[in-house]
Parts: C-alpha cells; structure tokens; sequence
C-alpha cells in the first residue's frame, strides 16, 4: 500500500467524529479514575501499578485530543500519529483497569475496582 502524500489532507467532518469518540473515552477514562481514586479504602503498594498505566493512558489521550484540536491534525500524517498514539493511550488505561481488577480478585491491594 502506497503511502500517503504528507500534504495530503482528510476531510474536516471525519476529524470532527475522531475527536467527538476520544472525548468520550477520555471523559470514560477520566471518570473512572475518579471513582477509583475516591475510594475511601487505603493504598498499598501494587495500587501504584494500575495507577502508573491508568495516568500514562489518560495522559496520552489528553495530548491525542490536544493534537486533534489542532489545524495540522486535518493532515493524514499527523492524524494517523494521532490515531496511533490514541490506540496506545487506550491500551495502557485498559492494561491498568486489568491490572486493578486482577489485584482485587485475588485480593492483593486495599484499593477495591468493583467498590
């Protein structure tokens, strides 16, 4: 498959639906580690593992959709780096979901996933 010319741009309204899906999986994100966080129980130590992928992930879709804000984003180039880098930020945040709900099966930290 040939690459794509850098120059070359997508439509604007195709943009527009990538950067409405990311927000609403940022905000799923953002809400869930809230919950999570607020949890009264206390931490212990293999919480920190779960928390390091839930914020690597959530910080990698805010640059996503801080990316797709911008003007560039409309190239291919930048918005397939965009999607790439999206899928990744995704990834991590579901690593660390599975992380901490592994941990609470198997009773491991005091930080509850299912409440």
């Amino acid at each position: 498959m040939p690459e794509p010319d850098p120059e070359q741009k997508i439509d604007s309204t195709f943009r527009n639906g990538s950067l409405t899906a990311t927000g609403i999986i940022l905000g799923f994100s953002l809400n869930f580690i809230n919950r999570w966080v607020s949890n009264p129980n206390d931490w212990s130590r293999i919480d920190i593992l779960p928390l390091a992928f839930l914020l690597l992930g959530i910080g990698i879709q805010v640059k996503v959709f801080s990316d797709l804000l911008s003007r560039d984003s409309l190239l291919i180039a930048n918005y397939d780096r965009a999607k790439r880098l999206f899928m990744l930020g995704l990834l991590a945040v579901a690593i660390g979901m599975g992380i901490a709900l592994v941990s609470d099966f198997l009773g491991l930290g005091r930080m509850h996933f299912l409440g």
